[in-house]
């Protein structure tokens, strides 16, 4: 009896209704995807462009150019995806069949990203760089048709406002999944399979390495493949076979993106989403550099990363629970500030710091951080789905492809171009990847890692931080609008209070009467009924 009380006790704390199993089923299958969405670029945003710069010999300014090149690629196919997906005629649903057909290109130009296949190794730097641009842009592709309809099929999937917070908690373990996995066998295969070496030494990275990287890409690229195929067979979406889509051209493409921005909760969300990613990036791209040529500490590189992973992976139940009990920006207000407080730290390190404090200092930050930014992270990615919601208030129309299409935005396009942000802005500060050592680096060239590392990610997360506080929608008021949402599809009408009307108004950013949802009179307010 002890027990089931316990039981019942710790299900009612998740928020779990119903047998415990048959809730988190469809949760894991629909996830399971995200083994691959979200771990995929984990060891690309952590070892790819200093493959590049240190094994593949390009400058940090062109290995950028490649990421630029790629991000605004993006910039234009996910725009195009989310319009597709949205519009697209099936009986498996209008997302779902696009996990089927991205899922095999997308593991094969994992591979071509780890490997030129000989082209490197002849000398040929013209033809080096632009057999990387290719499987920059092949592999964008693919993530595109991968990564926008899985997460535009959410807010089918899961309609209730608490359940998708519940679904975004188990997508954060199977993005955990996927980055370990992927990261541990990554870091393995650079020491060549010496623990030892991975967790203490590992060496910078050099040509030699070539055939190391080889096989992470062939490995990763079959660890990959079956995720999406899982998500396929184990989730369900209803036909779209009978949905009836306006006529398609460029006006009506340009004029879909212009009707997301009209709706104030998705320029909140927008703003919240970009400082974070580009805070995010721009250490992620700078890290390396910043280990290898200021604090002399690289050789910890991979076990910092370790501490990093299990520490954002212990804010997810702070983040859940935060939630739980007190809201979507909770998290993101509560934690939030230790994001900043972290990374600022790093600001202090030299080559010159005793070594104690210089090693206590990164992994205090890499903790503090990363603890920290799971907060507004968790924030961005569970009131996404919620947005759809809002923009029906303003259309009348459901689109979630158009609306998630900037989820996967934020986390490539703006991933690319700070990765050509860093770049460019540390080989301007004079940067060479072929000088390692801090003390054969200028004050100049110092100062220039020192700012992308730290300076500028802080006061990024800074204002992300404050962008939190200022998204102001609740449960109650998203309860609101699915339920004037219904009511006008089912009857032409609604029935809302005056202040509940005056809230909705605060959350949309438009007039009551410019919207869909207000622009039939409607017959009586609630505050009318005596």
């Amino acid at each position: 009896m002890i027990y089931l009380g316990l039981g019942a006790k710790i299900k009612d704390i998740c928020g779990i209704e119903g047998k415990t199993t048959e809730v988190l089923r469809p949760m894991i299958n629909f996830t399971s995807a995200n083994i691959t969405i979200g771990g995929a670029g984990y060891p690309l945003n952590q070892f790819h462009q200093q493959f590049l710069a240190y094994v593949e010999g390009m400058t940090t300014g062109m290995a950028g150019k490649i990421t630029l090149i790629a991000g605004l690629w993006d910039a234009v196919s996910d725009p195009v995806m989310g319009i597709l997906t949205d519009r697209t005629k099936s009986k498996l649903g209008r997302h779902r069949p696009y996990l089927l057909v991205a899922a095999i290109p997308f593991a094969v130009s994992y591979l071509f990203k780890w490997t030129s296949f000989g082209i490197s190794s002849s000398g040929n730097d013209r033809a080096t760089w632009l057999w990387y641009l290719f499987t920059a842009l092949l592999y964008c592709t693919f993530m595109t048709i991968l990564s926008i309809p899985h997460e535009a099929m959410l807010p089918t999937v899961a309609p209730g406002y608490f359940e998708r917070t519940q679904y975004k908690i188990v997508e954060y373990a199977m993005n955990s999944v996927g980055q370990v996995s992927s990261y541990v066998f990554t870091a393995l295969a650079l020491s060549g399979f010496n623990i030892k070496t991975a967790l203490t030494a590992l060496p910078t990275p050099s040509p030699d390495d070539r055939g190391r990287y080889m096989t992470v890409g062939l490995v990763l690229m079959v660890w990959f493949v079956w995720a999406p195929f899982y998500c396929f067979f184990k989730t369900k979406e209803p036909s779209s076979l009978n949905q009836k889509n306006e006529p398609f051209d460029f006006k009506h493409l340009i004029n879909e993106y212009k009707l997301v921005f009209m709706s104030r909760a998705f320029r909140q969300y927008f703003i919240i989403s970009l400082f974070f990613s580009m805070s995010r990036y721009f250490c992620n791209y700078a890290d390396q550099y910043f280990m290898v040529s200021v604090t002399d500490t690289y050789n910890i590189f991979i076990s910092m990363n370790i501490i990093s992973g299990i520490a954002e992976f212990s804010g997810s139940p702070i983040n859940y629970f935060i939630t739980r009990y007190k809201g979507k920006t909770a998290c993101g207000k509560i934690l939030g500030p230790l994001m900043v407080i972290g990374i600022a730290l790093n600001s202090i390190l030299t080559y010159h710091t005793p070594s104690v404090i210089k090693y206590a200092v990164v992994i205090a930050s890499a903790i503090l951080y990363n603890i920290g930014f799971s907060g507004p992270g968790f924030v961005a990615e569970n009131i996404q789905p919620d947005i759809t919601d809002v923009d029906e208030l303003i259309t009348g129309r459901r689109r979630e492809g158009v609306i998630s299409t900037f989820s996967t935005l934020f986390k490539k396009t703006v991933s690319s171009l700070m990765g050509y942000a860093v770049g460019t802005l540390i080989e301007w500060f004079g940067y060479n990847p072929k000088v390692k050592h801090p003390t054969q680096q200028s004050a100049r060239t110092i100062f220039g890692l020192r700012l992308c590392y730290s300076i500028i990610p802080a006061v990024l997360a800074l204002f992300c931080v404050i962008s939190v506080f200022r998204y102001k929608m609740t449960k109650y008021d998203h309860e609101t609008i699915k339920r004037i949402i219904k009511e006008k599809h089912e009857t032409g009408s609604c029935e809302i209070s005056s202040a509940d009307k005056k809230k909705i108004e605060e959350i949309a950013g438009q007039p009551w009467e410019k919207m869909w949802i207000g622009r039939e009179e409607l017959k009586r307010s609630s505050d009318e009924i005596i």
